[in-house]
């Protein structure tokens, strides 16, 4: 091994001892990244890191990115020589089966460690530190429901009460259409401000990613069509007077045509060229 290459393998080893990611500014990256000699691989992140960009995605990536490189120093104890490495800048021209495809895969770490064990047969188990949130509210949950089960155990009949289950259907249903569990998966920002212009977005322009912004938007526009449809169905069958039957038609009318209206400007303007 020549005196160089002992030199950079050294740097990187030193590196990853202190740091699971090993940052990097433009000279580090091609000195040890793209220069030779090199014995060793590198799986780089570039990023956009600074404040002034506002990339929430790019600071949850970076956070997908820590634990993968920390499970990696727990499971290999760096007996086969990758590294990771973060660059917070745009740089070279890898091959394009080289570089993982963000909007395809994701940026959970689970992903990245698939990613890699398809580029270089090596398995990184993804150790992720524990999350109790979810469990206590959980059991916050059911303490609730079961302390108010208790409170009117002799007067149960609200637990029959058709209305209150469909509502609770209904909510779920609009929660689960306007996409809170991709929200919940990928941890997209809740909107997007243009550094140049300072114009803030709420819609994503793609068909592959959104807002948080988007998904309460479009829960607000299903609900308004919904009660629409709410509103013609009491005016079809109920036995109120004939005109407040005629302004519930026509203000059920009016919810569903406009704010559908909406929805569909919102599909036109993710899914570019799609025929209307």
């Amino acid at each position: 091994m020549s005196t160089l290459l002992m030199e950079k393998v050294g740097q990187m080893m030193d590196w990853a001892s202190k740091r699971s990611v090993i940052r990097m500014n433009g000279e580090k990256f091609r000195r040890f990244v793209k220069a030779p000699p090199r014995n060793y691989s590198v799986v780089v992140m570039f990023t956009a890191l600074q404040p002034q960009r506002q990339c929430g995605v790019c600071k949850q990536a970076d956070e997908e990115y820590q634990i993968l490189a920390n499970s990696w120093r727990y499971s290999s104890a760096f007996t086969n020589k990758i590294f990771f490495a973060s660059v917070d800048f745009d740089e070279g021209k890898p091959k394009r089966a080289d570089t993982y495809e963000l909007q395809v895969r994701g940026f959970a770490a689970e992903q990245i460690s698939r990613w890699i064990a398809d580029r270089t047969d090596i398995n990184v188990r993804v150790i992720r530190p524990p999350n109790y949130a979810g469990p206590l509210m959980l059991g916050f949950l059911l303490a609730v429901v079961g302390s108010l089960v208790y409170l009117r155990r002799n007067n149960l009949e609200f637990l029959y009460n058709k209305n209150a289950w469909a509502f609770a259907a209904l909510c779920f249903v609009l929660i689960m259409t306007s996409g809170q569990m991709w929200n919940h998966i990928r941890g997209p920002p809740y909107a997007h401000k243009n550094p140049n212009t300072g114009q803030v977005s709420y819609i994503h322009g793609s068909s592959q990613a959104q807002f948080v912004a988007e998904t309460h938007i479009v829960l607000l526009f299903n609900s308004a069509v919904t009660f629409g449809m709410v509103l013609l169905h009491e005016a079809a069958t109920s036995d109120m007077d004939i005109g407040k039957r005629k302004i519930m038609c026509i203000a059920g009318i009016g919810l569903v045509v406009l704010f559908f209206s909406w929805l569909l400007s919102i599909f036109r303007a993710k899914y570019h060229g799609y025929p209307y």
